[in-house]
């Protein structure tokens, strides 16, 4: 079904909104949760959530963009949750990812740096304008949707290294892009 079709069914409170948008998005959900907790259980309640949301924000909300809205949705809900378990337990899991950005972004040093971190935002988005599409969706599958190197790799039918060699020097090019622009790692 068209998204534009879903976001009636949603507008109109029809209870098939959120069936349809499980039939249609309900794998991407599954995918994004799971790839940032690693655990099946909580990445259904994120994915449930998800529809939640969807269901309590539309109307008044009427995405433009429905897929990219709901990933954002999930993502958010998914990145929550992880830091909610991640602080009753310290485990691991998305610490390898962002251990892998340490050396290009800057660390956060407190809620006086928004609009520095909104500056940083825009920054990195201009880079990620200037890559070629293919490094572009590399680099935001890993680091956005969480996905491992074999999954891109198989994704884009491609070697996994040819996925971490396009990771490296897209990281290595985003610390240099940032320091040119004068910030400071």
């Amino acid at each position: 079904m068209e998204d534009a079709r879903i976001l009636d069914l949603y507008w109109a409170r029809d209870q098939r909104a959120i069936d349809e948008t499980g039939l249609k998005y309900g794998p991407f959900l599954s995918r994004t949760a799971g790839n940032i907790l690693r655990d099946r259980s909580d990445a259904e309640e994120c994915v449930n959530d998800t529809y939640l949301s969807a269901w309590n924000a539309i109307p008044p909300a009427r995405p433009s963009a429905f897929r990219a809205w709901l990933g954002r949705v999930v993502r958010n809900l998914s990145l929550d949750r992880w830091k909610r378990d991640r602080a009753e337990k310290r485990g691991a899991g998305l610490e390898v990812l962002l251990g892998e950005l340490e050396d290009c972004v800057p660390a956060p040093r407190g809620t006086e740096r928004a609009l520095e971190d909104r500056e940083i935002a825009d920054l990195i988005s201009a880079f990620l304008r200037r890559l070629t599409k293919e490094n572009r969706v590399i680099f935001l599958r890993r680091y956005w949707y969480g996905q491992t190197v074999v999954e891109i790799a198989s994704d884009l039918n491609c070697g996994a290294g040819k996925v971490k060699s396009s990771l490296f020097r897209t990281r290595n090019a985003l610390r240099n892009y940032l320091e040119q622009e004068g910030i400071a790692l």
